[in-house]
């Protein structure tokens, strides 16, 4: 799966862990708003890596496996974050995600015979320092966004975003540099 081949999402091993992490999100968005400490216990439990303590995460937050995101330094997520981290997804320092934000990395056939034999694969998203992403938008899998670079929301990323620009629109497309 984290080669990007093609593998059997049913598998036995892959529903447990899927499983394993809808139980702590369980528990994340079940918490008080109040407790924020033990929110960033949960979530440096789940992600593979994360930064620093300075990092925000609102509830509802969904992911599949949790393990393949990293978060840099000074992260901050608002409300309905949806990550699909089949593959890695890697967010610098400094990045704010505006609310119901989905991160897709998860791929499959648009030949319907073979969609239904449950096969797929993933590529990994990276989106560098400083980035700032509006509310609603989509990140297809595979996608790189560079540094210093403002998503405009409702915007479907679909193809790679370079550093030092503003982006908007479905498709994506850059609308000034900076």
């Amino acid at each position: 799966m984290l080669a990007g081949l093609v593998y059997d999402a049913t598998t036995p091993e892959l529903i447990a862990e899927l499983q394993a992490t809808r139980e702590v999100l369980y528990e994340f968005n079940s918490l008080h708003p109040s407790e924020t400490q033990r929110m960033k216990e949960i979530l440096k439990g789940l992600f593979g890596k994360v930064g620093d303590e300075d990092f925000i995460v609102n509830q509802p937050f969904r992911c599949d496996y949790g393990k393949q995101i990293s978060i840099g330094k000074r992260f901050f997520a608002n409300f309905n974050f949806t990550v699909l981290d089949e593959a890695r997804v890697t967010i610098g320092d400094d990045c704010f995600i505006g609310p119901n934000v989905s991160i897709y990395t998860a791929c499959h056939s648009t030949d319907p015979v073979e969609r239904n034999t449950r096969q797929e694969w993933a590529k990994p998203v990276t989106i560098g320092n400083n980035v700032w992403i509006g509310g609603s938008v989509t990140i297809l899998p595979g996608i790189t966004i560079g540094d210093n670079v403002t998503i405009g929301a409702g915007s479907v990323i679909t193809h790679d975003i370079p550093s030092n620009t503003v982006a908007v629109g479905n498709p994506c497309k850059v609308v000034k540099s900076l």
